[in-house]
């Protein structure tokens, strides 16, 4: 495979929702339109958001923002032209930084929709999400636990409209990325009090085949190394702390391991992420979201990105909130949005290339960032 200098220099497309009004995402659009970060990729990005925002928040910041508008018809330029253009959406209302608002939250959903939609017509090589307030927009009358499952059931719809189509859900699965260590979940946005009952023989044989081919898919892991969690305190101590392990991720781990899949586990949780398990592992798979990604976030918070797997486009998002504590103060850290814009770009080009498939694993997987 060539080098990554030695590509084709096509910019690669990436949509990019601002998120919250009130919240943080604006700043760090405005942020990203000043910084030097990624001039080494052939990329263009298209903020879905509207103008009139930014370039409110951009004189609150004592500085200015004008981007062109994205036009549909046109094809991604092979050099030169503008790197950041917008797709507006209007707002409801006018927003404050840090004052959160039902009435916007028709506005948060229209950005998905665009990028969704923008996506699936191919004018997007893939989507960056940035964060949203989920409890006002349930309060606004939006069922929303999450963007892994928002994004999951609209493309289940979509799919399902069309023509001849045949109704098949999406299985949505959730992994944090940063240098070194992988993460993902076998269940995402659930109370704990819910897992014991969700956790099933059949659920987990549907994630750890989707993050066995998407790793091979999106990344170029040949034979992916993925290392279970148990859900019990010692994984189970042989029944006596929990039978989830002897009765359901046990027998799942056994079939999958007929199919070919390179698996460790159920081991315990506390020891799963300790320096010589990781290192015979490209993806940590745990039970749950409290129980994984406690340890990533301690090791890279603001470096790390989340990476929606099990969908048919390529979707990252920051690692962090809306911070409505910060929003409006010049204060934005653009880290984790660059670690997603990274990943985004790092995965249209590895889906992309002809090793994806084969398993010939590309630099950036051997790297373990993009």
């Amino acid at each position: 495979m060539p080098r990554g200098s030695d590509r084709p220099k096509r910019r690669i497309r990436l949509a990019l929702t601002a998120g919250e009004p009130a919240g943080i995402g604006p700043d760090l659009v405005i942020a990203l339109h000043g910084s030097e970060q990624l001039r080494d990729l052939p990329l263009e990005l298209i903020v879905v958001a509207d103008p009139d925002l930014l370039k409110s928040r951009a004189q609150l910041l004592d500085t200015e923002i004008q981007l062109p508008e994205f036009d549909p018809a046109g094809g991604a330029s092979a050099a030169g032209g503008p790197r950041l253009q917008i797709l507006p959406v209007p707002l409801q209302r006018a927003s404050q930084p840090g004052s959160v608002d039902q009435e916007n939250a028709v506005y948060v959903m229209k950005t998905l929709e665009s990028a969704l939609d923008g996506c699936l017509d191919g004018h997007f090589d893939a989507m960056v999400t940035g964060p949203v307030h989920k409890a006002i927009l349930n309060a606004a009358g939006f069922p929303f636990t999450g963007h892994t499952e928002w994004f999951a059931n609209r493309l289940a719809d979509r799919l399902a409209s069309k023509p001849g189509a045949t109704t098949r859900p999406i299985k949505p699965v959730m992994m944090l990325v940063t240098k070194g260590l992988r993460v993902a979940l076998a269940t995402t946005h659930l109370p704990l009090s819910q897992i014991p009952q969700t956790l099933s023989r059949e659920l987990l044989l549907q994630v750890v085949r989707i993050l066995h081919s998407d790793l091979r898919r999106w990344f170029g892991i040949s034979a992916p190394r993925i290392l279970v969690c148990g859900l019990n305190p010692h994984a189970g101590e042989g029944g006596y702390l929990g039978r989830e392990e002897i009765e359901i991720i046990t027998p799942a781990l056994q079939q999958l391991r007929g199919e070919g899949m390179n698996l460790t586990g159920p081991i315990p949780a506390d020891t799963a992420f300790t320096p010589h398990q990781l290192e015979a592992a490209d993806v940590v798979l745990a039970m749950y979201h409290d129980q994984g990604l406690p340890v990533l976030k301690q090791m890279a918070f603001g470096a790390s990105a989340n990476i929606t797997l099990g969908l048919p486009l390529i979707r990252t998002s920051v690692d962090h909130g809306t911070a409505l504590d910060l929003a409006g103060k010049g204060v934005a850290d653009l880290g984790s949005l660059l670690t997603a814009i990274r990943y985004a770009f790092s995965m249209v080009q590895t889906g992309g290339q002809p090793g994806a498939e084969t398993g010939v694993q590309t630099e950036a997987a051997q790297a373990g960032e993009p």
